[in-house]
């Protein structure tokens, strides 16, 4: 492992913390601050010659920052002769826009994939992008980790009965089976129609809920908009409990006061892919920690090991 360094970005220290103590290995020593007109400033305190090294750094909000930020550093790494340069992102920011479903507007997605590419990230790591094909925008290396097992012994140890996991949209249908096979629970599915970026109508739900413990399983939550809508149809088809197991949580704009608001949402999972400020904390949010996970996807790639056992 003398040959591993891992650095982390000011967006998540706390998370590459935990990272390097599941890892036994040091911090890697670098000062990252700003210049008086805003710019990001960069500066190794640790030789990298040779070195495999690995970035942290999820672009969560502020996002145009933070991505700025793992931009610069990864700069700073290739010039400085590292070996290999791994972009750890447990959360991909701009990952929605992914595709052009109006006339006239960018992929950022690409865009961000190109950027890293570009900077000299030669591998990304990175966990439960909102879109899978995302890695096909990529022309180097992407490990794509689940946080599928982190939840699942979460709801086991909840021992919840008559079970049924739910798709919030056509688009996380694949998740949600893949926990519902892992947890032998049934699987539903919630029919909605888009109003806006912003809003959505619930149409109906698809599968038997009634007198059932619900589990929403998502990649991420936002404004919270979905879920909400989600809770209540639930709640209408006589669900017995509704929980969320969502892996990012974003909780952006009105989030946490439509959360609280939403009493029929008995508890919402979340992972610390992103930090949770304490703005954002509510009694009815628990994080659990991604950390171990990250830190055995960073050994195996150093040692140049397989890292599918992980997804099993």
């Amino acid at each position: 492992m003398d040959k591993m360094l891992i650095f982390s970005g000011s967006a998540h220290l706390e998370l590459t913390k935990n990272i390097c103590k599941y890892l036994k290995v040091n911090l890697g020593n670098a000062l990252i601050g700003r210049f008086s007109e805003g710019e990001i400033s960069v500066k190794l305190n640790d030789n990298v010659r040779g070195k495999d090294v690995f970035v942290v750094q999820p672009t969560c909000p502020p996002t145009n920052d933070n991505l700025m930020e793992l931009l610069v550093m990864i700069d700073a790494l290739k010039r400085a002769s590292s070996m290999r340069i791994t972009a750890v992102m447990p959360y991909f920011g701009y990952a929605r826009q992914d595709r052009k479903d109006q006339p006239r507007v960018p992929i950022t997605a690409k865009l961000v994939a190109n950027l890293l590419t570009t900077a000299g990230a030669n591998r990304i790591l990175t966990m439960d992008l909102h879109a899978g094909q995302i890695q096909g925008f990529f022309d180097i290396p992407v490990d794509h980790l689940f946080a599928v097992g982190v939840f699942i012994d979460y709801i086991n140890d909840l021992g919840l009965k008559d079970l049924v996991i739910v798709s919030p949209d056509v688009g996380s249908i694949k998740m949600a089976r893949s926990y519902a096979k892992r947890l032998s629970a049934g699987l539903a599915i919630i029919d909605k129609r888009r109003d806006s970026p912003e809003k959505t109508e619930v149409m109906h739900i698809l599968g038997e809920v009634e007198g059932k413990n619900a589990v929403i399983a998502d990649d991420l939550i936002a404004t919270g908009s979905s879920l909400i809508e989600a809770v209540e149809a639930l709640k209408r088809s006589s669900c017995k409990s509704v929980r969320a197991a969502i892996t990012h949580g974003v909780l952006s704009g009105p989030a946490i006061d439509r959360i609280d608001k939403c009493k029929d949402l008995k508890e919402l999972v979340i992972t610390d892919s992103i930090p949770l400020s304490t703005e954002k904390q509510h009694p009815r949010i628990n994080v659990l920690s991604v950390a171990s996970l990250l830190g055995e996807a960073i050994k195996r790639i150093h040692h140049e090991e397989s890292i599918s056992s992980l997804f099993d």
